[in-house]
């Protein structure tokens, strides 16, 4: 199926390095990052499941959970977690979905429906396109879809970036502009009026254009 930015995420079942999870029961009330990687034991992924758990408590302090999956059973994630844990010097404690008949692969469009068999016999390469990051609102919609390349590891600080930035428009009527940071100045949404900007932001802005209004960030 396609997913667009605001359509409600798949629900799904799934056994996990931390037992079965019904997908939106899981997220309950908090903001879900959900990031694949095609097969166990790549070099790649490695880095990235390490700087993950690395970072968790970045994302819990942002109301936000973290699952990983991969297109292999969850025993081999339990024994790819030792080596994680030994070579990046953090050990995963997010859940791990174990995706062997490739059905939440499917559901996110991350390989065709109609995509035959199982993970077994299967390689990273027939995998590739399974190097997805779906960031998941409480209300269960999408916010963000990125996919990588195999051989680019992904940048997870650009998704707390991110998250920052979306949790911040989702209670204000602002916007970022390019490469914002928490804490700099930030635009105010064009659907705002100046009437209505003026109750909103009573210090006032800086507007170089009538559509550009920078304001300092709020809250």
């Amino acid at each position: 199926m396609s997913l667009r930015i605001n359509d409600v995420t798949p629900d799904f079942t799934a056994n996990t390095t931390q037992g079965p999870i019904k997908f939106h029961d899981w997220i309950g009330d908090k903001w879900a990052v959900l990031f694949s990687h095609p097969k166990d034991f790549t070099p790649v992924c490695t880095t990235e499941l390490g700087y993950m758990a690395k970072i968790e408590p970045e994302f819990t302090k942002r109301n936000a959970k973290l699952i990983g999956l991969s297109i292999d059973p969850v025993d081999a994630h339990e024994r790819w977690a030792k080596d994680i844990e030994e070579t990046q010097g953090h050990l995963p404690k997010y859940p791990m979905i174990g995706d062997t008949d490739l059905a939440v692969a499917k559901l996110y469009n991350m390989l065709p429906a109609e995509e035959p068999g199982t993970s077994e016999g299967r390689t990273a390469a027939t995998n590739a396109t399974v190097r997805s990051v779906f960031v998941i609102g409480p209300d269960k919609r999408i916010k963000l879809m990125l996919t990588y390349p195999m051989t680019t590891g992904r940048n997870f600080d650009e998704i707390l970036r991110v998250l920052d930035s979306m949790q911040l428009t989702a209670a204000h009527k602002v916007a970022t502009p390019a490469n914002w940071k928490n804490g700099e100045d930030v635009i105010i949404a064009g659907s705002v009026s100046d009437d209505d900007a003026k109750k909103l932001f009573p210090d006032g802005w800086k507007a170089p254009k009538p559509y550009l209004r920078v304001v300092k960030q709020p809250g």
